[in-house]
């Protein structure tokens, strides 16, 4: 098989994962107030739905990204997408919303794998020059995934219930694990003999959990304590891998690579600013402008068509200049976006919420592939398997802290209830002060976007 074949093999393997991923993610948003009446789960159960799938994948991709340097990144995702369909059928089986969320978490860990090797994958097959443009690609496959996820699902849970887009996702992952296993024969290891110290990866996954599960229970004391503890637990992973010959995390990545360093950092701030934004407008435009799921699904799409669109424009942009100059050009009208959100009423015109949906798609698609590709192309083909996982991490970790504040605010303003016309107001209320939270972080990304400095190409 020659090498072109190859990168089109894994392009349209990362693409398929990709799709698959993002639609789920999508489509259970639109179906989450069928699933909270069916299941019997009040509005802080209904964000733990999401909330566990991301905590999950979030703690195992950087153990995974450093398993895939080490036996094979191909091999890495193929038990990834193998675990990935299973537990979405478990899901779509679900009679609690308790198995529901064990079964999330299983997801949980299978997108870890997923998302720990795709781009690292990817960057290993694509040369500089042409890995913006596939990158681009991927990322476009998320937005299509996105963008089909609030359609579909939406027609799905209206005609079929919200169990039938798990299923729909078994389809999917079947077929990725055919193409796999019959078509990709190549592995690509480049970390091969290394140790993987499982004890730091553990007190990694830990001190992780803990702080982001801290995060959700905030402002209570059991919040700022495990908050506490896990900041502790990263301080001493921090010193034992300095340490190390072979280390899971190698710090010298973020202390001795500013382009990395800053690029994770504008990732991180983009993705808690923006996660929650499909959860608060799918609530918003069934609860307050009464749409069906049908069509709260139709109004979602505008945004991640527009990332769809301009995600592989971006792509190929960074690949003839500078990544970041394109990245901070996008958060910058990701905030624009978020500030117009924060005048939201329940007067607020459907065109209104289309407008800012096709400003925040367009920011959000500039941003996401150079900022990515800033990453990749800035370290050693040893650390793609961790680099890829970084990607991931930022992602994940920001849209768990995305989450996280939607459950913070909602448990303060609200509380913890059944959303019923007399807490309309308090959740418009709620809705306000988190895009106003989330406009203040992207005006901060945009200077750690500009500050990452030049990228020195080979």
């Amino acid at each position: 098989m020659g090498r072109g074949d190859v990168r089109n093999i894994v392009l349209v393997i990362s693409i398929t994962g990709s799709f698959l991923t993002a639609f789920l993610g999508s489509s259970v948003n639109v179906a989450l107030p069928l699933i909270g009446k069916d299941l019997s789960a009040d509005t802080v159960m209904l964000t733990w739905i999401n909330t566990s799938y991301l905590l999950a994948t979030t703690i195992f991709l950087i153990p995974f990204g450093r398993l895939s340097d080490i036996y094979g990144r191909k091999k890495i995702y193929l038990y990834g997408i193998l675990v990935f369909t299973i537990s979405s059928l478990l899901c779509g089986l679900s009679n609690s919303y308790i198995f529901l969320i064990l079964t999330r978490v299983l997801q949980g860990i299978g997108a870890g794998m997923l998302f720990a090797t795709s781009t690292a994958l990817l960057t290993s097959v694509f040369p500089v020059g042409e890995r913006g443009k596939a990158l681009g690609l991927s990322v476009t496959a998320v937005y299509i995934g996105l963008s089909a996820g609030p359609f579909l699902g939406g027609i799905l849970t209206r005609c079929l219930g919200w169990r039938s887009i798990f299923f729909f996702s078994v389809s999917i992952g079947v077929i990725t694990l055919l193409l796999i296993l019959l078509r990709l024969k190549e592995e690509w290891i480049e970390a091969k003999g290394e140790k993987f110290n499982l004890p730091e990866s553990i007190l990694y996954s830990a001190t992780l959990a803990g702080v982001i599960y801290g995060f959700t229970r905030l402002p209570s004391i059991t919040g700022l304590f495990l908050i506490l503890l896990g900041i502790i637990g990263f301080l001493i992973f921090l010193v034992v891998e300095s340490r190390r010959e072979d280390p899971i995390l190698d710090i010298k990545l973020f202390t001795n690579n500013r382009v990395f360093t800053l690029s994770n950092f504008s990732a991180l701030i983009s993705y808690s600013a923006t996660s929650a934004i499909a959860y608060l407008l799918s609530l918003y435009l069934q609860y307050i402008k009464g749409l069906d799921p049908q069509n709260t699904g139709i109004i979602l799409v505008f945004q991640p068509v527009m990332q769809a669109i301009f995600s592989p424009i971006a792509g190929r942009l960074s690949d003839k200049f500078q990544p970041g100059l394109v990245a901070s050009l996008g958060m910058f009208f990701t905030t624009l976006g978020l500030f117009l959100l924060r005048f939201i009423d329940a007067n607020t015109s459907i065109l209104f919420i289309i407008i800012c949906s096709v400003i925040l798609g367009f920011g959000f698609g500039l941003f996401s592939s150079p900022n990515t590709n800033a990453i990749m192309s800035s370290v050693d083909k040893k650390f793609y398997g961790i680099a890829s996982a970084m990607v991931s991490t930022m992602r994940m970790f920001g849209q768990t802290l995305s989450m996280g504040v939607v459950t913070i605010v909602f448990t303060v303003v609200i509380g913890n209830v059944h959303f019923q016309p007399g807490y309309y107001p308090l959740l418009i209320r709620s809705m306000k002060l988190i895009f106003t939270i989330f406009s203040i972080l992207c005006f901060i990304g945009i200077f750690t976007s500009l500050g990452r400095g030049r990228l020195e190409r080979d």
